[in-house]
């Protein structure tokens, strides 16, 4: 029986909403803010991501963003 060696979680987080502008990433009422949820690696974050962005395309001012939360827990893993 071999393990397989576990691979490092690195922690996504995809979310979005209405902008006040196009201008800059500031966002109409955060109280509406689309928390998509967390993700345990960039692949799964960009798939939610990208059905996210793909279901408001018509929504001019609606943007998705990803999150690199394993940047900011673990500073060492940005060179990574």
């Amino acid at each position: 029986m071999s393990a397989e060696p576990e691979q490092k979680q690195l922690l996504h987080l995809v979310f979005g909403g209405e902008l006040s502008s196009l201008e800059g990433i500031t966002f109409k009422d955060l109280a509406k803010l689309d928390v998509v949820g967390v993700f345990p690696n960039y692949a799964s974050a960009h798939s939610a991501w990208k059905a996210k962005a793909q279901a408001t395309v018509d929504q001019a001012q609606t943007r998705y963003f990803i999150v690199h939360l394993h940047r900011l827990l673990d500073p060492e893993t940005a060179t990574s």
